[in-house]
């Protein structure tokens, strides 16, 4: 299997990301899964389910209102349920839906916003019975994603049996379609510019926060949809981790590591990098091989048939680097699966999968991250890559150089005892002008 990097854009010269086929090929797999289950019907609140179902978007603002709302019964076509402007958009451009037959204006409660007298929960509950009645589905249980107490309540009233359908839209979304491939990897590459830009910005002096901007205007100016986080660490602030950049200046010798997180067409990244500032350690350089040895064993195991068991048995146990039990280690030797939404299936962790192991399949798209503390007490390396089951093994679609540590900021002497910047440099190394020393002249 051959992944892709194609150009953002349509062309009538070469064969690139389908959009129909994708729409088509999406709704396939949640119907067929929905037709081996015991469901009547599936019912999403969640942004990720609502497009993988419908493909719609109303903008990334939305992901955390629970207002809209998508119903696919069994032996039908789905229906989504949008703010009255968005309803009308849909209707006008998203011809898949067949105007107003099935986008329809409908909203839920606003998280709990509306006044509870105004029974809007009732009246989606409403929307919802009145739909499966068409279909002769009202006996039927009802498979939900997620949903709100007084949504839950009202839809029970109405006489519907409601169950968890969040293994449903899962099971749907855990093998990619090829379009689905050529989205991460498209996702990727510009993540891949982003650290290209990032290493030859990160030097003593700047702030974790600049860094997000930077990384955040690198991926806008390329198209991104919606940048979910970027996380920016660096220094003592590594071991352990919080997962939240603040504004804390990087130092040299300092060890900064990354995970940039966005949507290219709501196909998501997860994909950590990780740096020395002007100069690295021992302590560094060995936690990093650590972590480096680590995410190689694991991406060697990749290949169909494999299970996570067998990923996970080749990491540490959380007691090798400093921490109690599994949960307490959790997500630091870890993966998940990368879609619409980032932790997905499958998931991998020592935590879980040696006693509940899942099978690898070709088609699956995955993040595998490894972490390792440094020996000085206060730095750690952290590694991930995202990698596409192929039929005979694995491929990686994380691009940037990982395979040693990199040293961001780093100073040149040129022969003559000059300190440059590594851009002033540059001309000196091209022409064999300069040395390259991390401790001064030779």
């Amino acid at each position: 299997m051959a992944i892709r990097t194609y150009g953002p854009n349509a062309v009538d010269w070469e064969e690139r990301v389908d959009l129909d086929r994708l729409r088509e090929q999406r709704l396939a797999r949640l119907k067929e899964t929905l037709d081996a289950s015991p469901l009547g019907a599936l019912l999403t609140f969640d942004f990720a389910n609502i497009r993988y179902m419908t493909s719609t978007h109303i903008g990334t603002w939305a992901m955390d209102k629970l207002i809209r709302f998508a119903l696919l019964p069994r032996g039908g076509e789905p229906v989504v349920w949008d703010f009255g402007s968005a309803a009308r958009h849909h209707q006008l451009y998203n011809p898949w839906l067949d105007g107003a037959a099935r986008a329809r204006a409908g909203i839920s409660t606003l998280r709990g916003a509306f006044h509870p007298d105004a029974r809007i929960a009732d009246e989606v509950a409403r929307k919802i019975a009145d739909e499966l009645a068409r279909h002769g589905l009202q006996r039927e249980p009802v498979g939900v994603d997620l949903v709100e107490l007084p949504v839950l309540f009202a839809l029970q009233a109405a006489g519907l049996t409601i169950v968890d359908g969040q293994q449903a839209f899962l099971a749907a979304r855990r093998i990619k379609t090829p379009d689905e491939i050529a989205l991460l990897a498209q996702a990727c590459a510009m993540v891949d510019a982003a650290y290209d830009e990032l290493y030859g910005f990160l030097r003593p002096g700047v702030r974790e926060n600049e860094c997000v901007g930077l990384v955040s205007k690198v991926l806008y100016d390329l198209g991104s949809e919606y940048v979910e986080g970027v996380n920016a660490i660096s220094g003592e602030r590594c071991a352990p981790h919080p997962h939240v950049y603040s504004d804390r200046l990087l130092r040299p010798g300092d060890p900064a590591f990354f995970d940039i997180l966005h949507s290219h067409l709501g196909y998501r990244t997860c994909y950590y990098r990780c740096f020395a500032v002007g100069s690295a350690s021992r302590a560094q350089r060995d936690a990093y091989t650590r972590c480096r040895e680590y995410m190689d064993q694991a991406i060697a195991l990749v290949r169909p048939g494999t299970t996570t068991a067998e990923i996970v048995s080749v990491w540490p146990r959380a007691e090798e680097f400093g921490f109690p039990d599994e949960e307490a280690a959790f997500a630091l030797q870890y993966g998940h699966g990368v879609g619409l939404s980032i932790w997905e299936k499958p998931i991998f962790s020592r935590l879980v999968s040696l006693a509940h192991p899942e099978t690898l399949e070709e088609g699956m798209v995955f993040a595998l991250e490894t972490y390792w503390p440094a020996a000085d007490g206060w730095s750690a390396a952290r590694i991930e890559e995202e990698v596409v089951v192929t039929a005979n093994g694995c491929e990686v679609i994380t691009k940037f150089p990982a395979e040693e540590l990199l040293v961001a900021g780093r100073k040149y002497w040129t022969a003559g005892g000059q300190l440059n910047t590594v851009r002033e440099a540059q001309s000196h190394l091209n022409t064999g002008k300069a040395e390259l020393d991390e401790g001064g002249p030779r």
